[in-house]
């Protein structure tokens, strides 16, 4: 996914800061331009943060890009083995959920970038960073079921259903674990911290 052109110059005001100790002037009652919460000694006006904000998520959304793109592909190879004819109802249902998630998923990123299209020039860079924010949060959700999903179908397919729920379980858990969890508490530390 390369850069929209013009991402850096077509908007004017609230982005959700990626960074964990940026300010969130995405929220509705985000601080006014000037104040301390706005300034978080980078020395840049409320367009700037916004531009790189938004090229901050484009990174984000490239990496998530990637990573779905090689489970997709694993995905729509499997048909073609010839394994695929032994699965029984329930691998099968399970294949075509975890396909189905990976073509959403491939859709909500690429919606991004077609909201930034349809936003382009109207000078509302922080509508576009809010929502592609709420975006990401969605689509990184999504990416941790077809993860744990798609080891667990393989789990079923080689060894057994139980080994199957099992790494599913887990992989789900883990990813509550490194994804929401540990973020959460490093953001509570480097807050607590910052003040």
């Amino acid at each position: 996914m390369s850069t929209p052109a013009g991402a850096a110059h077509d908007g004017a005001a609230g982005a959700p800061g990626t960074g964990l100790g940026d300010a969130n002037p995405l929220t509705p009652n985000a601080a006014p331009e000037g104040s301390a919460h706005d300034d978080d000694g980078r020395g840049e006006s409320r367009n700037q943060r916004l531009d790189r904000n938004w090229q901050e998520m484009l990174q984000e959304l490239r990496v998530m890009q990637t990573g779905i793109q090689i489970l997709t592909g694993f995905l729509l190879t499997l048909p073609f083995q010839s394994r695929f004819t032994e699965l029984d109802d329930v691998q099968v249902m399970a294949y075509l959920c975890l396909v189905c998630l990976s073509a959403l998923i491939t859709a909500m990123v690429l919606s991004a970038v077609n909201l930034h299209r349809v936003l382009f020039g109207l000078r509302v860079k922080d509508a576009l960073v809010h929502h592609t924010g709420r975006i990401i949060r969605v689509t990184i959700a999504m990416v941790g079921l077809v993860l744990a999903g798609t080891a667990g179908l393989i789990f079923d397919l080689v060894v057994s259903r139980p080994a199957g729920l099992i790494v599913t379980g887990v992989l789900l858990v883990t990813v509550l674990l490194l994804w929401v969890a540990y973020p959460l508490a490093v953001r509570r530390r480097a807050v607590r911290n910052r003040t």
